[in-house]
């Protein structure tokens, strides 16, 4: 490890091996050189001469490549392309004139770009169903577990732990729709052109509209996809760029309301991300436990969604058939925000999986305000029982606010059901009102929302994706 340079902290603390090596060199000289073979052997498929010799010396060192000479090149011509092609001719002297035949730079540059976002997004979907698929257990496990819900972070309806866990998973399922329709409709830019025209192709061809028809999509074919883009200009449209962050953005979205909600939690006291035996929380105070993985996520998502600007202004600014001020910009802002989201998730995977629950204080909490929420259902009980429904409502107004002072300025218990037990007018001892008390009474259907939409909407999900289950998150630090 290098301590006299700038190393990202991308690769240093958060995104995985495998992230790293999809946005590697390796990564992309290899699929430079599957893209050469593809051409090569294409072109030979459809007539131009181009021998099986040739393209079997072009096979044999598709994966060794000769780093070494492509530097030594390009300190020379100032090429990239033009220097890899030199150093592939150099090891395939009888393939050399045949190398790129017809194509620019694009052909390599793009077609890579988009199969690297491919595999890209591919990695993401495998963690993001894991994700998934954690959240599930932990929402199927708490279904039933009472707590108290908030609106505008004040005491409201009570709810469950599970079903809470249930809305997390909501969108997350909203940004798996998203990827897979992504992924599905990813196509290559082809073999294009100058200006996406196919000029140097129609000249190879002699003309021949229907094979260079055919050249695009059996080069996509070759490189495992369904078709080209129909139409480009010399590059693919940088729209797709702001597509595939788009969609990142949304699960960096998805992941920040999950973090805050934890954090908010662990301040209560009744949910806490892991917290390691000898991790330390506070270099200045040694009790404290700081949900900093939860706060590491929000600020990856930060990036993230501040990220998805940069292809959307990139692509609305393209002047016709191409300029070069996106070069630059995109090979910074779509690699860091896959490996942001990589760690994301990685994150996200990691807090799930090691979630604590404390359900005594979860009861706690919602015992202190359930005499509130109870009321309606007391008032009922007691106009069932002959009481006036006008004067019973003034009268539970009136005590409530009595028991709200008592909590706010006095600092006292909830004593709202012993008030309600010295009023006459409602003819109910303190012990039938505390039979109200049961959590579960007032949580409605959310057990039962929580387990329709695992058992109906999550699991299937699961099971197309059961081989990809079972991934385990790695946090450096």
């Amino acid at each position: 490890m290098s301590n006299d340079k700038y190393m990202s902290p991308l690769s240093e603390r958060y995104a995985s091996k495998e992230m790293q090596y999809l946005f590697s060199p390796d990564m992309k000289f290899k699929t430079w050189r599957k893209l050469w073979v593809a051409l090569a052997e294409t072109e030979a498929e459809l007539g131009l001469n181009i021998t099986e010799e040739q393209i079997k010396e072009l096979k044999a060192f598709q994966e060794d490549i000769n780093y070494d000479v492509a530097r030594e090149r390009e300190a020379l011509v100032r090429h990239d392309v033009m220097s890899h092609v030199y150093a592939y001719g150099v090891q395939c002297p009888g393939a050399k004139g045949i190398i790129h035949l017809g194509a620019t730079s694009c052909y390599v540059g793009d077609n890579t770009d988009l199969i690297i976002m491919t595999e890209a997004l591919k990695l993401v979907k495998k963690k993001l169903i894991n994700v998934m698929a954690e959240l599930s257990k932990f929402a199927m496990e708490y279904r039933a577990l009472p707590t108290l819900a908030f609106t505008h972070f004040q005491p409201a309806q009570p709810t469950t732990v599970g079903k809470r866990a249930a809305l997390w998973l909501m969108e997350l399922k909203l940004d798996y729709d998203d990827i897979e329709y992504l992924i599905d409709s990813m196509r290559l830019l082809g073999s294009k052109g100058t200006t996406g025209t196919q000029a140097s192709f129609l000249e190879l061809f002699d003309g021949d509209h229907e094979k260079i028809k055919k050249l695009d999509q059996r080069i996509a074919e070759k490189m495992g996809y369904a078709g080209c883009y129909p139409v480009s200009g010399q590059t693919y449209s940088r729209k797709v760029d702001q597509r595939v962050l788009n969609i990142l953005a949304g699960i960096a979205a998805s992941a920040h309301k999950f973090s805050n909600d934890i954090r908010l939690l662990q301040h209560l006291k009744e949910i806490e991300e892991p917290f390691e035996k000898h991790q330390i929380g506070s270099s200045a105070m040694a009790y404290k436990r700081n949900p900093m993985r939860s706060e590491r996520i929000a600020s990856l998502a930060n990036y993230v969604m501040v990220d998805a600007l940069n292809p959307a202004i990139t692509t609305s600014t393209q002047w016709f058939e191409r300029t070069l001020d996106d070069s630059a910009n995109k090979r910074i802002s779509v690699p860091e925000a896959f490996l942001a989201v990589d760690g994301i998730l990685d994150l996200y995977l990691n807090v799930v999986d090691g979630l604590v629950v404390y359900p005594k204080v979860i009861e706690k909490h919602i015992l202190q305000e359930l005499p509130f929420m109870a009321t309606e259902n007391i008032m009922m009980d007691a106009v069932k029982a002959g009481g006036d429904r006008q004067e019973l409502h003034e009268r539970i107004r009136t005590l409530s606010m009595e028991a709200g002072r008592n909590v706010k300025e006095k600092g006292l218990e909830n004593n709202l059901l012993e008030l309600i037990a010295a009023d006459p007018a409602f003819n109910m001892s303190l012990d039938e009102l505390k039979k109200s008390m049961d959590p579960a009474k007032y949580t409605g259907r959310a057990k039962e929302q929580t387990e329709e939409f695992i058992h109906e909407v999550i699991q299937p999900i699961l099971n197309e994706n059961k081989e990809i289950l079972g991934l385990k998150a790695d946090i450096k630090v």
